[in-house]
């Protein structure tokens, strides 16, 4: 059984010996706050590519039978093959990427998800929420063992639905948790007063644990909000089976090292389109 307090982190933050003092701040801050953020890492432009890829993703996912998943009324989730995204090795490859993923992972980390969620016109609140249950290595060492990087494909208004995050909650323990992931609503009070809207703009990355309470927020315009999801784990970390990226060898053996040692999805012959599996079941009427 765990000595950690609902709330609060581990005594000791596990750092790497020798990192330095951006990646020391990038494992505090995850640690603490469970959310961290490099604003201006990509280009306009290259945010721009991304939602061209996402949309004709979302396009392609929405002309087949669970091509997509519903993560609440009007707001979708599609997970994609990294070929599908022309700038995956740029993000996979970004300087503080690979320095966040390794300072709080370790060295052998894995990329096991690439996917996007669209909140449309008429998403409505989602419930407050973790993405998956609490690791036994998360609840009985206070270590964190996996990482949800998030860059939007859009300029973050207030009417847009932003993102909500209550900080320091990747540590609240799951009791009372429905499926070990929805806080009971006696708890919305205090996630709602922990609560920080994100408003991130096109180019910017966030890095969060997915333990850290969450939730999608009204879109009262008329315009999408994509955002894209890349998720990395701890060896052993177990987000790997939820998934089902692939690569080709082609696509597989011009990537540089760096970049291939950390890729743990199939190498196959020819990619076909994903069934998501990935479905979170309490999300989809929205909040009650």
């Amino acid at each position: 059984m765990s000595d950690i307090a609902a709330g609060t982190p581990p005594r000791e933050i596990p750092v790497p010996e020798g990192a330095s003092p951006e990646a020391t701040a990038a494992a505090q801050g995850l640690y603490t706050r469970g959310v961290i953020a490099q604003q201006g890492a990509f280009t306009r432009e290259w945010a721009a590519g991304m939602r061209e890829d996402t949309d004709a993703a979302l396009a392609e996912a929405l002309a087949r039978p669970d091509g997509a998943v519903g993560r609440g009324p009007k707001r979708h989730y599609v997970e994609i093959h990294p070929e599908q995204l022309r700038g995956w090795v740029d993000l996979v490859d970004h300087p503080w990427v690979r320095m966040v993923s390794e300072a709080v992972l370790g060295p052998d980390y894995e990329i096991v998800e690439l996917g996007f969620d669209v909140p449309g016109p008429g998403a409505v609140n989602q419930p407050w929420h973790r993405d998956f249950p609490m690791p036994a290595e998360t609840r009985e060492h206070g270590r964190l063992t996996s990482l949800a990087f998030n860059l939007t494909a859009v300029d973050t208004e207030e009417d847009m639905g932003p993102f909500e995050v209550a900080p320091g909650t990747q540590w609240d323990l799951p009791e009372g948790f429905d499926h070990e992931m929805f806080p009971p609503k006696s708890a919305y009070p205090r996630y709602e007063a922990l609560a920080e809207r994100k408003y991130p703009r096109m180019g910017d990355i966030s890095a969060r644990s997915a333990l850290t309470i969450h939730r999608g927020t009204k879109n009262e315009s008329q315009k999408s909000r994509p955002v894209l999801v890349l998720g990395v784990d701890a060896p052993g970390g177990g987000n790997a089976e939820h998934h089902s990226m692939a690569v080709t060898k082609p696509f597989f053996d011009a990537l540089p090292e760096r970049v291939r040692r950390h890729v743990v999805c199939p190498v196959v012959d020819e990619l076909t389109p994903i069934t998501q599996k990935h479905s979170i079941e309490g999300l989809m009427m929205g909040e009650a």
